[in-house]
């Protein structure tokens, strides 16, 4: 299986979770081993060396936990406000619907960590901007930002880009 037999695995849901969304599901890809794998191997083999992993709950966490595996590398979980036992950072970010906050250890990482960040979709680009904003306040770096899909409608490429000219953002499948 290559990747782009992999990625054919998602199927496309019309009118979900609303009337006009055509929502993509990952299940497939998620039950189909020899996909998923193929699709860890190709995050983890398209970036740069790295010392951590780092994902925004939830689905982030599927792909972001099987990278820092095969990698060896720990996995830094960002999570929604309240949910971390020890102290945190927190960063505010807008949403299509209104506002969240999002939180990592304040010693989940330092200088010079080099991180990379991973998601399932790329929509606006606000969570992962205060994703970056996050592990830039523990003193580590961004390497790089990837995921499976992003939704091109929404911009979220050039949101990123404007608060962070440099960075490296891939995405799998671009719709």
């Amino acid at each position: 299986m290559n990747l782009s037999d992999a990625m054919g695995l998602i199927r496309e849901i019309p009118d979900f979770p609303k009337k006009g969304i055509l929502f993509q599901d990952i299940t497939p890809l998620l039950l189909n081993a020899q996909a998923f794998n193929v699709i860890i191997t190709y995050m983890v083999n398209s970036s740069s060396h790295f010392d951590y992993v780092a994902a925004m709950e939830a689905r982030g966490f599927i792909f972001a936990a099987a990278i820092a595996n095969q990698s060896q590398r720990g996995f830094i979980p960002i999570r929604k406000s309240g949910k971390l036992p020890s102290d945190t950072h927190s960063e505010s970010y807008g949403l299509e619907y209104g506002a969240d906050t999002l939180q990592v250890h304040k010693d989940a990482c330092a200088a010079p960590s080099q991180i990379l960040i991973v998601d399932d979709v790329l929509a606006t680009g606000g969570t992962a901007c205060a994703a970056i904003r996050l592990i830039e306040k523990t003193g580590a770096s961004v390497l790089k930002v990837i995921f499976l899909l992003e939704i091109e409608a929404l911009a979220g490429r050039e949101n990123i880009l404007q608060q962070y000219p440099h960075m490296d953002i891939e995405s799998l499948k671009k719709i």
